[in-house]
Order: structure tokens, then C-alpha cells, then sequence
């Protein structure tokens, strides 16, 4: 079933998604050649831990303990890269995937970050896919249903201009999700359509982790050894974004954003719902 929130509870996740948004500033602040993927996962912690919030990524999950509260995906690895003692060179694309829970609420997010000066498609791989999520967002409206995100997100990759070296491949096998009193809840949420299914209707109170993954090549992956390192088949490289998004009946709010979404979504004629945090 999917949980569904009242105001009060999405004021509260809007606080625990301002824990996430702090936590991937300071680490993105943090990246640069010589770094390793371990220290970056310090500095989240240090914030996540100032505010008197734990991780929901450094935990059990279905019995594969993740030890870090970060993933740190480095160049063909696309997403749940342990952090470690890797060590950042210039020209590397790090996805910095990051979570926090406090007052019992989830939020969760990801960006993706150049390492200095990168090749040109991957400044391009990055832009897609945040673009894809932003899309993606624009659609989270009282009244649409799921596969209208889905359709958007997968629409603006598909109309984009190829990248001088590869394509777009659309990861399969992983997505966005609800999120709330749990990290991973009901529904998947897919980053392109398949079947003929329109999925749920879109109401006030659903919160989504909306996340598209790209890579300049396959939309295939494998994963490592380590039990949880996803990477391309072909390895080529890719990019993660992800926001936590409320509906609400004055429009979407974006939990993990500082601005609530309001800047982007302006850029895609859509108004964002009023921050209940002020």
C-alpha cells in the first residue's frame, strides 16, 4: 500500500530532506582530485550527526549491511558505490547518493558531480539526467498518474542530442520509489514506460523519490562482488540524480531542495507548493 501524508508529517519530512540537501552540499564542496570516496562520506556524516539525525543508508538492508552513509559511484559504477579508500582523480564523475532520518521521517537524494575538469559528454551525461529528473518532477501534479512521470522523465532523454562519444542508456531494473516512514516504500517508480499500465493516480500526500540513472552506453548493469556496487556491462560511464518530492494541492514541494524546487520548476512553468518550513 502506499503511504500517504498528512501536512504536519510532510513538514517533517521537509526537515529531514533539509538534513540530506546540507549533507550533499558539503560533500559535493568536498570533491576534488586527490579526495578519497571514505572522506566525502565523513563530511555527510559530520552534518548528518550535527543535526541530531542518523543514516538510513549505514544500516541493514534485507540483510546486506551497507556501511557507509553515502554511495559514492565513480565513473561505470552507477549507483551503491561503498565509500572508501578510493582515491578521486581529475576528470572523474562521482554520483553522491545520500540519506538521513530524523523525527522518524525519511528523505533521500542524489547528485552528481565533475572531479575538476571532465570530457565534454560527460558534462552532457550529468545534464541529461538531472534535466530527466527535473521533467520528471514537473509531472508530480494532483490528478496525473505515475506513468505521466515516467513518460516525462524517459521523453526528455529520448529528445535529446547524442553525446559525441555513446547514447543514452536508461538503467533497467532500478528506479525511483516512495519514501516516508521508511526509506523504500510502494510504488517503484520506473524511468521509462513499459506495458500499457497508467499505474497509481497521483494524490496529495504521495511522496516520491524521483531518480533516473543514465549512461553514455547500456541501459545494463551487473553488480560487483562487494554485494552491492552497480556498474555498466559495458563500461561506460553514468550518472544518478534523485529528489524527494511531496504533492501537495498547491503543487510539488521538493523535501531535499533548499528552494523547495521553486527555481527549476519556474523553468518548466510549473509553481512549487509553499515551504511549511518558511
Amino acid at each position: 500500500m502506499v503511504e500517504i501524508k498528512t501536512p504536519e508529517q510532510i513538514a517533517k519530512m521537509r526537515a529531514a530532506g533539509l538534513v540530506v540537501a546540507e549533507a550533499l552540499k558539503a560533500a559535493r564542496e568536498a570533491v576534488a582530485p586527490g579526495v578519497t570516496t571514505g572522506e566525502l562520506n565523513d563530511v555527510a556524516d559530520a552534518v548528518i550527526a550535527k543535526h541530531g539525525a542518523t543514516s538510513n543508508f549505514r544500516a541493514d538492508h534485507g540483510g546486506l549491511w551497507f556501511p557507509g552513509v553515502i554511495c559514492a559511484s565513480v565513473n561505470e559504477e552507477v549507483v551503491h558505490g561503498i565509500p572508501g579508500e578510493r582515491v578521486l582523480k581529475a576528470g572523474d564523475l562521482i554520483s553522491i547518493d545520500c540519506g538521513a532520518i530524523l523525527d522518524g521521517w525519511h528523505g533521500d537524494a542524489a547528485i552528481t558531480v565533475a572531479v575538476g575538469e571532465t570530457a565534454a559528454e560527460n558534462v552532457m551525461l550529468s545534464r541529461v539526467t538531472e534535466g530527466s529528473m527535473w521533467a520528471g518532477i514537473a509531472q508530480m501534479k494532483k490528478g496525473n498518474r505515475l506513468v505521466d512521470v515516467s513518460r516525462a522523465i524517459e521523453g526528455f532523454i529520448r529528445r535529446q542530442p547524442l553525446p559525441p562519444k555513446g547514447k543514452w542508456g536508461i538503467t533497467e531494473g532500478y528506479g525511483g520509489h516512495g519514501i516516508g516512514t521508511a526509506m523504500h516504500m510502494e510504488p517503484h517508480v520506473l524511468n521509462y514506460v513499459a506495458g500499457r499500465g497508467k499505474g497509481m493516480k497521483l494524490v496529495p500526500g504521495t511522496v516520491l523519490a524521483i531518480e533516473p540513472m543514465v549512461s553514455l552506453g547500456t541501459p545494463h548493469t551487473e553488480v560487483l562482488a562487494d554485494d552491492w556496487t552497480v556498474v555498466t556491462t559495458d563500461g561506460t560511464w553514468a550518472s544518478h540524480w534523485e529528489h524527494s518530492v511531496a504533492i501537495t494541492e498547491q503543487g510539488p514541494l521538493v523535501l531535499t531542495a533548499f528552494d523547495g524546487g521553486r527555481a527549476e520548476l519556474a523553468k518548466l512553468g510549473v509553481t512549487a507548493a509553499p515551504d511549511p518550513l518558511g
